[in-house]
């Protein structure tokens, strides 16, 4: 999620966020970015005389290669899901671990059919986080009851260019961001607001920025990089979602 994350001194000092791709709070509140249509060949009556038989088999070798990369995609999104599942969105995680699903990922971006995410309908909803390195968003070194320890959601509306992080139990804190694109897949986050136990609002004084890049993105999975290194692997929820303005 976008570790949208780092330490705001513009905020009391109780809260912390982080920037890579998912703002963090402290202990009392810790924290929580074508399908194209095959050709068709129209056949006329008439005959041609003369045919360039090479430019017919590299149509016809595409549809195999297209149907090895579905394969090889949803092969390696079974394996990812697979050992996410037991690491408790990375706390768990030890270094082979980490190594193991950040190997999966790399696999996963060099297949990525969507070149330009930043334009892409698939990215706007709100999406869950899966799986992340972000210590900032894990605190692992806090005791579990003091992490948070309901599902994390982060949200992206592009026609907007907002995003938003939201916890759920036992915090339930949320923080919204303008997105400012820097490529097709790269955009700086600044955020500007924040709510403690969804009630509490907080204003930012612009000090909370970061960058991410969303280096693999399908209808269900998005695979974001912050700025600071860390990896999120986020699965999509609600594609209707629409972030506050």
């Amino acid at each position: 999620m976008a570790s949208l994350g780092v330490s705001s001194a513009a905020i009391p000092r109780s809260i912390k966020f982080s920037i890579d791709s998912h703002p963090s709070f402290s202990a009392s509140l810790p924290n929580p970015l074508f399908s194209s249509s095959s050709p068709k060949f129209l056949i006329p009556l008439t005959i041609i005389p003369f045919v360039d038989s090479s430019k017919w088999s590299n149509r016809v070798s595409f549809f195999p290669g297209f149907l090895s990369r579905t394969k090889d995609v949803q092969s390696l999104k079974e394996e990812l899901y697979q050992t996410i599942a037991p690491l408790d969105r990375g706390a768990e995680a030890t270094p082979e671990d980490q190594e193991r699903v950040d190997l999966i990922a790399r696999k996963l971006e060099a297949l990525n059919s969507v070149k330009k995410p930043l334009k892409s309908d698939l990215l706007n909803g709100k999406w869950e986080l899966l799986y992340t390195t972000s210590q900032s968003i894990l605190q692992t070194q806090r005791p579990k009851f003091l992490r948070p320890n309901g599902k994390i959601y982060q949200a992206i509306n592009l026609d907007t260019l907002r995003a938003q992080n939201l916890e759920t139990w036992p915090f339930y804190n949320q923080a919204t961001a303008n997105l400012v694109p820097l490529n097709s897949k790269r955009v700086a986050v600044k955020f500007d607001s924040f709510k403690i136990a969804s009630l509490i609002p907080i204003k930012s004084r612009g000090s909370g920025r970061g960058q991410i890049e969303i280096t693999y993105l399908d209808e269900d999975l998005r695979i974001t990089r912050g700025n600071r290194g860390n990896l999120f692997i986020l699965k999509m929820v609600d594609p209707s979602y629409r972030v506050p303005l």
